[in-house]
């Protein structure tokens, strides 16, 4: 009776081996979500032209400026400490150490971090707002559509993980990270021309307050 078991068990774990190798997991093209982040710029580039931030001409337009400029860098920064982490390892281990013991995607609270500080740039709290919550929204469906490969890749290591850790808006309570890592030089060097586009962030939003200036017949008002 047990042979007849031990049988049946290894004929329903082949058939599911096959199953697997029919129908391969495979990572969340990436190629998507930079389209999507891309189109969503084109769109608010000139909203943020025709906006007129009723603050601007107060002290608090330049402490939204001031502000945004720091939450840009905070960004950039962020993002090179999730790469040392990350850099080379992504997809190959469950990384729970550093920022990713505070949240499962760092690398994309920092990018909203970073919009959100180009919105407050344009001195406009409403545009700021707006812009950061699309892009948290993209970035959040990518980071579900990214779990579901990392659920069937890593099994009950990730849902663990998972389980304890938020998503994107991290938890600083949780932080813990070891006495050394292992950093990847090849990703920081990419990761630093991404950190170029944030950066860029900086003269767009002032040559979009220069600009205003030129169309401001067409803006409305905007807190």
């Amino acid at each position: 009776m047990s042979c007849v078991a031990g049988q049946v068990a290894r004929i329903l774990q082949t058939r599911e081996s096959t199953a697997m190798t029919a129908h391969p997991v495979t990572p969340f093209n990436q190629k998507i979500r930079i389209a999507t982040l891309r189109v969503v710029a084109l769109a608010f580039f000139p909203l943020a032209l025709l906006v007129n931030p009723v603050l601007s001409s107060q002290p608090m337009g330049e402490v939204l400026e001031v502000a945004g400029i720091g939450l840009i860098f905070a960004g950039v920064v962020g993002r090179f400490w999730s790469i040392l982490y990350i850099g080379g390892h992504k997809n190959a281990l469950v990384m729970d150490q550093g920022p990713y013991s505070m949240c499962r995607h760092p690398l994309y609270f920092f990018s909203t971090l970073a919009v959100l500080g180009f919105g407050l740039m344009v001195q406009s709290l409403v545009f700021a707002v707006v812009m950061a919550a699309f892009v948290f929204a993209v970035l959040s469906l990518t980071a579900a559509r990214e779990e579901k490969f990392l659920h069937d890749h890593f099994g009950t290591g990730y849902a663990r993980y998972a389980a304890k850790t938020p998503r994107i808006l991290p938890d600083p309570r949780l932080f813990r990270t070891g006495p050394e890592i292992n950093v990847n030089v090849s990703s920081l060097r990419r990761n630093f021309f991404d950190a170029l586009v944030f950066v860029a962030l900086i003269p767009v939003a002032e040559s979009i307050e220069e600009m205003r200036d030129v169309i401001g017949l067409f803006s409305f008002g905007l807190y």
